[in-house]
């Protein structure tokens, strides 16, 4: 039997899509520069830091939490790898001597050294059962400070192959949107076909209901945080590439807001139990394209930050809206 259309759920289910090309159409039609090539890469490069750490942060939303401490994570991750990586005869260096170790080499440190930021925090939530908002406040703080006692300045001259992920073109793409895909690939494959993934959206919709289902809820929860911080400290690590230093007061400063407001305008529910990564890369994508086409139109920032604050409360009220109908 044929399967009708059903053109309601359609419309609920890639709403977020539609509103992403009525955007890009405004966009091309105000400024038709908008639509070239150099500029979609520069859009999917200014975003693709930011994005991942959306791809981290939606797991925190979606478990019912939050996480506010992945942008200064991602700078404190940041100065500590580009530390490493300048030359021994630098007068600047942070460890003159010390030498240029191998980029492969440092990006690993970068990921532990997330990973282990992640797993702390994480476990405090987890085991104490203070608020999300709470512990990561907490945890921002202290990352920073981190981030302004590892160095007092900005951290520069960084090695060509650390800079590569973050700098480097492969033909005409910038191996930074490459990356932003790859993390794209491994958040959706971690979402929809783990389950770690299963477990997540559980805990979101019932964590005490998830634990009488054998669901070890404080393990899922640690590492949840785990993720976030992970892609906070890819995005850094990204982040001290591109723009070939790192700066222990300013790297990833307020990058968490634009990563929540992408997972929420995404539709990943801070009622928790509810996310679908695509609709955060649309999210992505939507702030995105404001953000480049407002500065293409050479709109005021005041004025940028007023549409994004307005779409993220739009969005937030939408979601409530739907919630209470499922009620």
């Amino acid at each position: 039997m044929q399967k009708t259309f059903d053109k309601k759920k359609f419309l609920s289910q890639n709403s977020i899509w539609l509103v992403l090309i009525v955007l890009v159409i405004i966009m091309g039609v105000a400024q038709p520069s908008f639509f070239t090539v150099n500029n979609l890469l520069t859009l999917l490069s200014g975003e693709a830091v930011k994005g991942i750490l959306a791809f981290g942060v939606m797991f925190a939303i979606l478990s019912k939490g939050i996480d506010l401490t992945i942008g200064a994570s991602a700078g404190l991750v940041a100065c500590i790898t580009a530390s490493l990586v300048q030359p021994a005869d630098y007068a600047n260096a942070v460890f003159p001597g010390l030498g240029t170790l191998p980029a492969p080499l440092v990006i690993l440190i970068g990921l532990a050294i997330g990973a282990g930021i992640g797993a702390i925090y994480g476990a405090i939530i987890a085991y104490t059962k203070i608020p999300p908002f709470i512990a990561t406040l907490g945890a921002q703080l202290i990352c920073r400070a981190g981030a302004k006692m590892y160095t007092s300045r900005p951290v520069s001259n960084l090695s060509s192959e650390f800079r590569f992920l973050g700098s480097a073109k492969i033909g005409p793409i910038p191996v930074i949107i490459l990356v932003f895909f790859v993390m794209f690939a491994i958040s959706a494959f971690l979402l929809t076909q783990t389950r770690f993934g299963k477990n997540v959206y559980a805990i979101g919709g019932n964590d005490q209901a998830a634990r009488v289902a054998g669901i070890n809820v404080e393990k899922n929860l640690i590492m949840v945080y785990v993720w976030c911080s992970v892609c906070a400290a890819v995005a850094g690590m990204l982040l001290a590439g591109r723009a070939g230093s790192a700066d222990p007061a300013n790297s990833g400063l307020n990058y968490e807001l634009d990563a929540i407001a992408a997972a929420t305008v995404g539709g990943t529910s801070h009622t928790g139990g509810i996310c679908r990564v695509s609709g955060v890369l649309a999210g992505i994508l939507i702030l995105g394209v404001i953000n480049n086409g407002l500065v293409m139109l050479k709109v005021d920032d005041n004025m940028t930050n007023i549409v994004k604050g307005l779409i993220i409360v739009g969005s937030v009220i939408l979601d409530m809206r739907k919630n209470a109908k499922r009620a």
